[in-house]
C-alpha cells in the first residue's frame, strides 16, 4: 500500500475566477481519496491535504496549470496514519484571515530568508523576532528570543502590532509562523505601516525543521500542526504531543498522567473551565464516537 503523505501549499496571487474552480478541486480530491481543507479566495489559495502520492500529484498539477499558481511550492511530509477526516474546499474572503483588505502580500511583503540566512539574522543584536502564531501553538515550541503576541486569532495581529511595534519602525523585524502564510501577510501589513526592515522565514518553521539538524538548530521544542499528527520535530518526524478533544490544546505525556485528563472530555488546560453542561456534552460526544466504532451496544445507557 502506498504511503499517506501530507502536502501544504499557499500562494498570494490575484485570482478573479476562483469560485469557478471549487467543484473541480473537490472532484479531484474526492476521486483521489484526498482529505483535508483547501481555501480559495480572490487573494489566492491555501491548503493542507493528505493522500497517496499519485493522487496528490494530480491535484498539484491542476493547481500549477493555472497561470496564477504556476510557481506554487508545495511542501510534503509523512502523514503517520490518518491525518484528516473529511475533504472541504471553501470559498473565503481571505485565505488567512486578518480583516485588513488593504493588505496585499502579492504586491509587497518582507524579505524572504532561507534557514541559513535566518540563523544569521537571529545572531544579530537588536533584532525583534515575532512569532505570528496563536498562543497555544507557541506553548510547545519557538525560536529562542521570540516575542509572543499571545493571540487567540491571527485577526488580533494588527492591533498588537500597532500597540507594541509602533516605536520600532527602523529596527529589523524577523517574523515566522508554521508554513509562511501568516508571517507573509503580517510582514505586508508592517510594510504598509512604514516599517523599513521586515524579514520572514521562507517556508516557515516546517521548512526550517526539514532543513536543519537538531544540533545546528535555533528552534526549541516541537511545532504544532493543524491535523491529527498534532506536532512535528526536526526532519518533520512525528512529535510527542497529543490533542485534547475538548479544548483542542496540545497536551504532553505529563498532562495525560494528571487527574485532570479524561479522554475526549478534559485536560489540565481546560478542566477548571468546564461546567456540568459542557461535561455532559463531551461525554455524549465520546459515547457517540464509541457507538460509531462499535465499542458500545446501542441499547447501553447514555452517560449522565
Amino acid at each position: 500500500m502506498s504511503e499517506n503523505i501530507v502536502t501544504s501549499f499557499y500562494k498570494f496571487s490575484p485570482w478573479y475566477n476562483y469560485s469557478d474552480h471549487k467543484d473541480s478541486l473537490l472532484a479531484i480530491c474526492e476521486q483521489g481519496n484526498i482529505l483535508g481543507t483547501i481555501l480559495i479566495a480572490k487573494e489566492g489559495i491555501n491548503g493542507t491535504v493528505s493522500g497517496e502520492e499519485k493522487s496528490l500529484s494530480i491535484l498539484i498539477d491542476y493547481i500549477t496549470a493555472l497561470k496564477e499558481f504556476k510557481d506554487l511550492k508545495p511542501k510534503f511530509s509523512l502523514a503517520y496514519g490518518r491525518t484528516f477526516t473529511k475533504m472541504r474546499v471553501r470559498i473565503k474572503k481571505e485565505i488567512v484571515s486578518m480583516g485588513q483588505p488593504e493588505v496585499n502580500p502579492h504586491h509587497e511583503t518582507g524579505e524572504i530568508l532561507n534557514s541559513l540566512e535566518w540563523d544569521k539574522l537571529l545572531d544579530e543584536e537588536d533584532v525583534i523576532i515575532v512569532d505570528t502564531r496563536n498562543k497555544f501553538e507557541q506553548s510547545i515550541g519557538f525560536f529562542e528570543g521570540a516575542t509572543f503576541p499571545n493571540m487567540v486569532s491571527f485577526r488580533e495581529f494588527p492591533k498588537w502590532a500597532d500597540s507594541h511595534l509602533e516605536d520600532s519602525k527602523d529596527k529589523k523585524i524577523a517574523m515566522y509562523c508554521t508554513g509562511g502564510i501568516r508571517c507573509e501577510k503580517a510582514s505586508s501589513y508592517l510594510i504598509n505601516k512604514g516599517f523599513k526592515n521586515v524579514y520572514q522565514l521562507d517556508g516557515g518553521i516546517l521548512k526550517y525543521l526539514e532543513d536543519k539538524e537538531r544540533s545546528e538548530s535555533k528552534w526549541k521544542g516541537e511545532c504544532f500542526v493543524f491535523d491529527y499528527r498534532v506536532s512535528l520535530e526536526h526532519k518533520l518526524e512525528k512529535g510527542s504531543y497529543a490533542m485534547c478533544h475538548a479544548c483542542r490544546m496540545p497536551i504532553s505525556k505529563d498532562d495525560i498522567k494528571t487527574e485532570y485528563f479524561v479522554q475526549d472530555i478534559s485536560c489540565p488546560h481546560c478542566y477548571n473551565n468546564q461546567n456540568e453542561k459542557s461535561m455532559r456534552r463531551f461525554k455524549e460526544r465520546k459515547f457517540q464516537k464509541s457507538l460509531q466504532k462499535g465499542r458500545i451496544k446501542c441499547e447501553q445507557e447514555r452517560p449522565i
